[in-house]
């Protein structure tokens, strides 16, 4: 279909115009009947905010989605380019993608008048379909609509009454494709109203023109919830000319999360095979993302995004292989002191309330991480309880004792991957723990899991971590006191 090169060809094959909204109803009815996915590569969102945006383009409406930072809004509207016909045929030369069948621009009528089935047609991919402007104050109705360009008038010769003398925007030049509006309630109010029109009616005005052009646009706006009240706001009259408005959110399994930023993060195939990550480190780093929008040190309102542990990932990652390069490793294991790595990567991520802002960002992020270690610890190992009988054996009473005869250890940042595990196996009552209540664990993560109940008894409030220079010191928590007194 895409080699045909004039209208009277065009005409002949019977090809049928459609408008964009039916276009994409048509594609998304195909899809659902067929069975094949929609949305692909968007996960968490199949029975919640998928449904709602099918229904939506089955109902030819404009959409607005509404959520927290890192909620894939943006994600969604750029996927909806698969649902466009592959090619679609304009009148050559048009400004604005004018369907040769339906014409509604100057220019192409006139071609159209002149060469009648001569007139060339050129076609249009999919992916040139897609337009996408961020809301900022200092767009202009020019820039979205158009102006009068007197450069184009000295250069034809024309007069300003002449319409040819307009300087089409980005939503003109936008006809027939998806225009994408990020961060809606940033645009201002008086911008906001020059969309009335073109939503509803179909018309625009450009400096006393009023030009009849039926667009045929497909609108997304995205915006932020906080926006209502932190800066701005969507106005009334354009919130009811957006037919359906629907409301995004967060993962909410830790599976879903670790699909997201498995999928996300960008690692190479060096990083990938020098650096084995055992599966709960990866539970631990979407838990804190989990924990951040829980805390109190935190604004819940302006949301934690998912890019959180997306780049902290990467930064995990990254921590541990320029470990193992130090130490001329070609392959090495996560460490759980590796989390400290990740700490840059959240305290940019996380809007603090009063109280975090005077506990810092960096010791809330250090919250965050012990948060999400004591959260799991009791998923993999008996609860401790915070008030035990004296002299009562407990699970971790050997381990505690240990700690009380050899006054500790410390664990360096670089230390390499034999001292490190020398040092783990020296603990003997750890070893004794992880193979009673973890048999089946893998041989691989054992380290990990022996340093992931230090960590938790240090949560737990029954030894104490201490940050030194160049690494942790883990000693009896009675211990720790008498020394720092």
């Amino acid at each position: 279909m895409n080699k045909i090169k004039t209208l009277g060809e065009l005409k002949k094959s019977g090809y049928q115009s459609k408008s964009i909204k039916d276009e994409l109803r048509h594609n998304l009815r195909e899809k659902i009947k067929s069975g094949q996915p929609t949305f692909e590569g968007v996960h968490g969102f199949e029975n919640t905010v998928i449904p709602e945006l099918e229904r939506a383009i089955l109902s030819r409406h404009n959409i607005n989605l509404l959520g927290l930072r890192g909620q894939a809004k943006t994600r969604l509207a750029r996927k909806m380019i698969e649902l466009l016909d592959e090619y679609i045929p304009f009148v050559t030369g048009s400004e604005i993608c004018d369907d040769p069948l339906n014409p509604i621009s100057r220019f192409a009528k006139d071609a159209i008048a002149e060469k009648g089935d001569e007139t060339p047609i050129s076609w249009l991919h999919r992916s040139e379909r897609f337009f996408e402007k961020l809301a900022t104050p200092d767009v202009t109705v020019a820039d979205l609509i158009g102006d009068v360009d007197p450069i184009k008038a000295a250069n034809l010769k024309l007069s300003y009454a002449d319409d040819r003398v307009i300087h089409f925007g980005m939503i003109p030049r936008a006809n027939r494709s998806i225009f994408v509006i990020n961060e809606l309630p940033d645009l201002q109010a008086r911008i906001q109203v020059a969309l009335f029109n073109i939503l509803q009616e179909g018309d625009i005005q450009i400096r006393g023109f009023k030009l009849r052009m039926p667009l045929d646009m497909q609108f997304i706006f995205t915006a932020n919830p906080e926006d209502y009240t932190n800066r701005g706001s969507i106005v009334t009259p354009l919130k009811d000319r957006i037919g359906s408005q629907i409301l995004t959110h967060y993962p909410e399994t830790i599976k879903i999360a670790r699909t997201i930023t498995e999928q996300e993060a960008k690692l190479d195939a060096a990083q990938s095979d020098l650096v084995y990550v055992p599966s709960l480190a990866r539970d631990l780093l979407e838990q804190i993302s989990f924990e951040a929008r829980e805390s109190e040190f935190i604004d819940n309102k302006s949301g934690v995004s998912a890019r959180l542990s997306i780049t902290a990932f990467e930064n995990l990652l990254s921590t541990a292989e320029r470990r193992s390069l130090k130490s001329g490793l070609d392959k090495t294991s996560l460490r759980l002191s590796d989390f400290m790595g990740i700490i840059p990567s959240i305290t940019g991520k996380v809007e603090l309330v009063y109280e975090g802002e005077q506990e810092g960002a960096a010791i809330v992020a250090q919250h965050l991480i012990g948060d999400a270690i004591h959260t799991f610890f009791p998923g993999y190992f008996p609860k401790i309880e915070k008030l035990e009988k004296q002299g009562e054996k407990t699970p971790y009473s050997d381990i505690l004792e240990w700690f009380f005869t050899e006054s500790g250890f410390e664990l360096q940042d670089d230390c390499s991957d034999e001292e490190y595990k020398t040092i783990l196996d020296g603990i003997a009552p750890l070893d004794i723990l992880v193979k009673k209540y973890q048999p089946q664990l893998k041989k691989e993560d054992s380290y990990f899991m022996k340093e992931f109940i230090l960590w938790g008894l240090v949560e737990y409030k029954k030894l104490s971590k201490d940050r030194l220079s160049e690494g942790y010191q883990f000693k009896d928590l009675y211990g720790s006191y008498i020394s720092k007194l």
